[in-house]
């Protein structure tokens, strides 16, 4: 794996052989040491350009316990907060001896324009890039629903069977668009559920099926229910009517909790806003993966970096068999 910059660019093998290199790294930490020499001698560089906290530190923490070096580079306070471009802030990177580059952007395609631009020879992983795509997000969001629905039988199965519905602001969610993409990967059947003013125009293309009535899709028996933040910041026009109406109609409130099968789970890609998309009742729940998620994560961006810049000699070993 050279780079990771969209899920649309993985097939299911891809996708697989990443969700079972994370089953290995979760499996490590659940040892007394942690850490692993995997990648001493490694740099990675997590260079944001937008705030982020839960993503920088699981990419810190995923990194550190492969024995990489990190580097934590903010675009706030730094030379590009001064007007220096993205090609000088690579070929700096580059001069540093970075191996592997985490970027988040708030400008779609600034990774693909990294990774293809020649500035820099380090492998780069899409941490967010504006409302395009957050591919790490949705590998760690594959994995929890493997997880939970095949426990210790999980290595090497695909989501075939599996019904999730994911709902909320699908225009403005780059989490939206690389579950959608990565599920149907994986053989799920995806339902996106929103007011139609938070769908994006065309969606035609998309491998999905579209409602705009949150208690129909319940209905219907979602074995996953992601639920999304509403970005508020993002809520420049009257997207709908009021916080409160939002919550009414598309919310997981506790009734609607109630009306889920019994073994279906929620998700949310954090951070949370209680009260609007999701009630505190469904948020702390039993069904509830928030927490799994989190920690998932560090385990998904382990074998993510792993396979960026360790991965090359086991696959030449594989096919040589």
């Amino acid at each position: 794996m050279r780079h990771l910059l969209d899920t649309k660019d993985l097939d299911r093998r891809d996708a697989l052989r990443i969700l079972d290199v994370a089953e290995d790294m979760a499996a490590t930490q659940q040892r007394e040491v942690r850490k692993l020499p995997t990648l001493r001698g490694k740099t990675v560089v997590n260079l944001f350009f937008e705030d982020s906290t839960r993503t920088r530190i699981s990419f810190e923490a995923a990194a550190k316990r492969l024995s990489a070096d990190v580097i934590n580079f903010s675009a706030k306070g730094s030379s590009v907060s001064k007007g220096e471009s993205l090609q000088d802030t690579a070929q700096t990177l580059q001069a540093m001896g970075a191996d592997a580059v985490v970027i988040r952007h708030g400008a779609s395609g600034a990774p693909q324009t990294l990774a293809g631009s020649g500035w820099i020879s380090a492998g780069v992983v899409n941490a967010g890039d504006g409302t395009h795509a957050h591919p790490t997000q949705a590998l760690l969001d594959a994995f929890t629903i493997r997880k939970r629905f095949f426990g210790e039988a999980s290595r090497g199965r695909d989501l075939a069977g599996l019904r999730v519905t994911i709902v909320g602001d699908i225009l403005h969610s780059r989490v939206a668009r690389s579950n959608v993409w990565l599920l149907t990967t994986l053989g799920a059947e995806v339902t996106l559920v929103a007011p139609p003013t938070l769908v994006p125009q065309d969606v035609s293309a998309w491998p999905v099926r579209v409602i705009y009535d949150l208690d129909e899709a319940i209905a219907a028996g979602p074995d996953a229910l992601m639920m999304l933040r509403i970005q508020l910041e993002r809520m420049n026009a009257a997207y709908f009517p009021t916080e409160r109406e939002y919550s009414r109609t598309w919310g997981l409130d506790a009734a609607r909790l109630g009306a889920l099968p019994a073994d279906s789970i929620v998700l949310h890609p954090g951070p949370m806003n209680r009260g609007m998309e999701i009630s505190a009742a469904a948020a702390d729940s039993p069904r509830s993966t928030v927490l799994e998620q989190v920690a998932n994560g560090v385990s998904v961006r382990m074998a993510v970096l792993y396979l960026l810049l360790a991965g090359e000699r086991t696959e030449a070993e594989e096919d040589g068999r």
